[in-house]
């Protein structure tokens, strides 16, 4: 298997390479120690359709695909997660539902605000007392017949791109029935930002992604119309299920660039930063950390592009997203804690980028399914689970 790029999609990654370091690099820190929005780098990013990538150009997208995705994430992780989760959020979660399982009406209204960056959406899964079960949900939604509305209350958490100034939509579960066996009949409504009764929380203070936007969201009576079903009613577990499936993907591929920007930060230390009158890059104990930092982060790539490849050319995927996510979110963790060893004291201070490598790498064994989650589910793809 032939893993090299073709040239349109190097000329993409040199691209967002270079816009990582020229623009992103020089900015976040401010931004993430005043746990600030970076608006201009997202209205950026907007600019160069990176929010449209896998999107179709009828309905003013790229019309890339995950791959292209994938190397654009890792990238942005390369030199900062809260930029790189804003986009695969956007993308993943925001506006892939829509373009996978929205009305052509749905599609027209906001598919194009969407890919151009002019509006972010947010997918409201989670909720405070589901966490990793996301079956269990609470938030409910009922068919008003004398308004042909649907009428939303509960309460979901975490959710990311929520409560920005150009939020324009989230997409949430809700409970709209049960099913003959009992169980409950999820199904996926649209709410637009501002609908009456929709409350988002003040941003939760985090350990990392302190760029980024995270809250929680509340429904209370929310009204919106019947046609904001997206895909079928009772269908919206399974279409979620899918989203999360390709989102690994995307979380892998970032998990991938913050594993390889603490290689990049390790290397450029090592050969500045001496002691015992010799660059600390002379130490054979330094130059094999980072060796295997390396030897991580290039086989996370490796299983983050088989995983994509495979989806790209729609094969069965499910599997190997998930050892991807698995893999790329553990040697993220592993190589951000070498790199600030590698840094010493100053590896702690929050001006050097692996102090902030290492404080958003944890939630990448968290988000988007848990590490306990990626092996359930490739314990049940090897048939060790009914």
């Amino acid at each position: 298997m032939d893993h090299r790029l073709s040239p349109e999609l190097e000329e993409l990654r040199r691209t967002v390479e270079q816009f990582a370091h020229d623009v992103v690099a020089p900015k976040i820190g401010d931004f993430y120690e005043r746990h600030e929005f970076p608006y201009e780098i997202v209205r950026e990013m907007g600019r160069m359709g990176l929010f449209g990538l896998p999107f179709p150009e009828e309905h003013g997208g790229m019309g890339g695909d995950y791959l292209a995705l994938g190397l654009v994430l890792e990238e942005l992780a390369r030199v900062d997660s809260s930029v790189a989760i804003t986009l695969e959020a956007g993308v993943s979660l925001g506006a892939m539902p829509i373009h996978l399982f929205g009305t052509e009406e749905q599609k027209r209204r906001w598919l194009p605000r969407l890919c151009s960056g002019e509006i972010l959406g947010a997918f409201g899964l989670t909720e405070p007392d589901g966490g990793s079960d996301a079956g269990a949900t609470r938030t409910t939604a009922r068919l008003d017949p004398d308004t042909d509305e649907w009428v939303i209350n509960g309460t979901k958490c975490f959710i990311t791109n929520s409560g920005t100034d150009i939020t324009g939509l989230v997409t949430v579960t809700a409970v709209t029935g049960r099913k003959p066996d009992g169980r409950p009949e999820i199904s996926a409504i649209i709410v637009p930002a501002g609908t009456p009764g929709f409350t988002v929380a003040p941003p939760y203070s985090k350990v990392g992604w302190n760029a980024s936007d995270t809250r929680e969201l509340s429904f209370a009576d929310v009204r919106v119309p019947a046609a904001n079903l997206l895909g079928e009613q009772g269908r919206g577990y399974a279409q979620f299920l899918r989203i999360l499936d390709e989102g690994r993907i995307a979380i892998a591929a970032l998990g991938t660039g913050l594993a390889q920007g603490c290689v990049d930060e390790s290397v450029k230390y090592a050969r500045e930063r001496h002691a015992f009158g010799r660059p600390i890059g002379a130490n054979q104990a330094i130059q094999f950390k980072i060796a295997d930092m390396e030897m991580k982060a290039h086989t996370a790539r490796l299983a983050w592009r088989d995983a994509a490849s495979r989806l790209v050319a729609g094969e069965p995927f499910k599997k190997e997203a998930a050892l991807a996510k698995l893999y790329s979110s553990t040697v993220a963790v592993d190589n951000a804690r070498d790199a600030t060893q590698i840094h010493g004291g100053y590896g702690f201070m929050n001006e050097y980028p692996v102090a902030r490598m290492w404080r958003d790498s944890k939630i990448l064994e968290i988000g988007e399914g848990t590490s306990e989650v990626q092996r359930m589910l490739i314990a049940r793809e090897l048939g060790l689970v009914s």
